[in-house]
């Protein structure tokens, strides 16, 4: 009876084994948003890519995929599984004053190299940008986990010709070498290292096609009509954007022909991302106010492939709601790692969910909703927080003004719903996502319960007009010697943002200092109270 049970026990051991030392590569590609990527739809002056759709066929093509609208967060909620409310790193680092990322915190290279089941090499090749530079800090990628650390360490380099690399905490050095040709051949001289019966993770960082726009080397793209004066880039910085990615591609074209030759590829797992939309230079659409740093869908939908035997009936399409700290809990369970959770302190809440389940064809989903934010130490317009499930998406800006968009018919927002009277579908669906984002952030991001409860229920004697309004209401009364009125205007979380006095027939209430969306009006004329509602567009 023990006898027939131990060849079983030892082929689930090595199974076991099997899965626990599948490679991870994760490659990001920087300030590449979705419509220069062909293989999605709506894609216009897209780039070419054939490398990147190689992995197609191999893995599942993620459709409903956010990131962060700047680098820094989306590098460090990759990297901890955690929000940016949480990590304290809001927008791109870019100096003094900016949060960065503390050591302290539970990485995926830290819990890959000590507490997994399966010790991995690991490696963080190209921009890092999650610490200010300064002599003591040029360690830190080797102290997040990574077992060695090559790259630029701040975000944008001023030349892709020549720049400062910094390896594994000693002094930067300048570099002649094309940037993106370096980050591949300092990849491919790591991996050569690797012992090969040490499965590796290694993240893969590329500059590309971030600015300065350039004109690459020729070997690695085929844009035509390139001249590589800074008149022509200015001119034509989307061609120079194409041609970029395009190296790019050829650049991950020639590691991946690396671990074909090596016997490598049949077991890594490939994960490509954006890790945040276009440069507003390079937009698409004709709202050139969203791009990168907002928290508008042109700033924060990026592309987002996994490929590779983690991957069940390849060559899918998924419409799931899924986030680039996701790849948290992904990444640590794709190297066998599914007790990650018990390493986890009370004080350091992880948000990331695993995408296993869906690349196993198990599930669907694996979460309702999808979470950004954005926030500078000096205050920006821009900052603020958004919340989608599949249909609809609450967008919740630090100032204290609202936007609700139906993304199935207005993918790139240009219909603000809180500027008409909601349906029940619509009013639901704002309702639920009040709530979410109230319970994640841990305070009261809206109030939906006075959309119910300020119900309009003024005076017939009282005509408010024009409403909408782009800046000045009336109240029109039929006494002309009426009581005087006391007008409030209370935004959508109940808080007030304004109040008027005047007198009869008719008052002028002026708003345009305020922003554009729905208010509340109480109108108070001795001890009647009445409510109102206008849109200010």
């Amino acid at each position: 009876m023990k006898k027939s049970l131990l060849p079983a026990l030892i082929f689930l051991s090595l199974a076991s084994q099997m899965v626990a030392q599948q490679n991870v590569l994760l490659v990001i590609a920087d300030d590449l948003g979705m419509d220069y990527c062909g293989f999605y739809e709506n894609a216009q002056d897209t780039a070419n890519m054939p490398h990147v759709r190689s992995l197609l066929g191999r893995g599942v093509r993620f459709t409903n995929a956010w990131s962060n609208p700047n680098c820094s967060p989306t590098r460090a909620g990759l990297l901890t599984g955690r929000y940016g409310f949480r990590t304290g790193v809001g927008t791109a680092i870019s100096g003094q004053g900016y949060a960065q990322l503390d050591t302290s915190e539970i990485t995926i290279g830290k819990l890959l190299k000590n507490a997994a089941p399966v010790t991995y090499a690991t490696a963080n090749i190209g921009k890092w940008h999650l610490n200010q530079q300064t002599t003591q800090s040029l360690i830190y990628p080797n102290l997040m986990g990574y077992d060695h650390y090559s790259g630029n360490f701040l975000g944008e380099i001023p030349d892709y010709y020549e720049w400062k690399k910094v390896v594994d905490g000693a002094s930067p050095v300048t570099v002649t070498n094309y940037a993106t040709t370096e980050t591949v051949n300092d990849a491919i001289n790591w991996l050569d290292e690797v012992d090969g019966s040490q499965p590796f993770f290694l993240w893969l960082a590329f500059n590309a096609p971030h600015t300065p726009f350039h004109l690459p080397p020729d070997s690695l793209h085929t844009v035509p009509g390139l001249t590589g004066t800074q008149m022509h880039i200015n001119q034509n910085p989307k061609s120079y954007f194409r041609a970029m990615t395009e190296a790019m591609d050829s650049e991950m074209g020639r590691l991946l022909q690396w671990l074909d030759q090596e016997g490598q590829l049949d077991s890594t797992n490939i994960i490509f991302i954006g890790d945040n939309g276009n440069l507003k230079r390079v937009s698409q659409i004709p709202d050139t106010t969203q791009g990168k740093g907002t928290i508008y869908e042109y700033g924060v939908h990026v592309p987002f492939i996994i490929a590779g035997p983690a991957v069940a009936s390849p060559g899918r399409v998924s419409e799931a709601l899924v986030s680039t700290p996701d790849l948290f809990a992904t990444i640590l369970e794709m190297a066998g790692f599914d007790g990650w959770p018990s390493e986890i302190p009370a004080n350091k809440p992880v948000d990331s969910r695993s995408l296993l389940p869906i690349l196993k064809n198990e599930s669907d989903a694996v979460r309702d909703w999808n979470f950004t934010e954005q926030f500078n130490p000096q205050s920006d317009p821009d900052d603020g927080k958004a919340i989608r499930n599949l249909a609809y998406k609450l967008l919740h800006f630090d100032d204290g003004h609202q936007e609700f968009y139906h993304l199935p018919t207005d993918p790139i927002e240009q219909t603000d719903l809180l500027l008409q009277s909601l349906n029940a579908e619509a009013a639901s669906n704002y309702d639920y996502l009040c709530n979410e984002l109230s319970q994640l952030i841990g305070t009261s991001a809206c109030n939906p319960t006075i959309l119910d409860t300020k119900t309009e229920d003024h005076d017939s004697s009282l005509t408010l007009f024009p409403n909408p309004t782009s800046g000045v209401f009336f109240l029109k009364m039929e006494d002309a010697n009426a009581q005087p009125l006391e007008v409030t205007l209370f935004d959508l979380l109940g808080r007030q943002v304004a109040k008027f006095y005047g007198k009869g027939p008719l008052l002028e209430v002026a708003i345009s200092g305020l922003a554009a969306g729905r208010y509340f009006v109480k109108i108070q004329m001795g001890e009647g109270v009445w409510w109102s509602r206008v849109l200010k567009k």
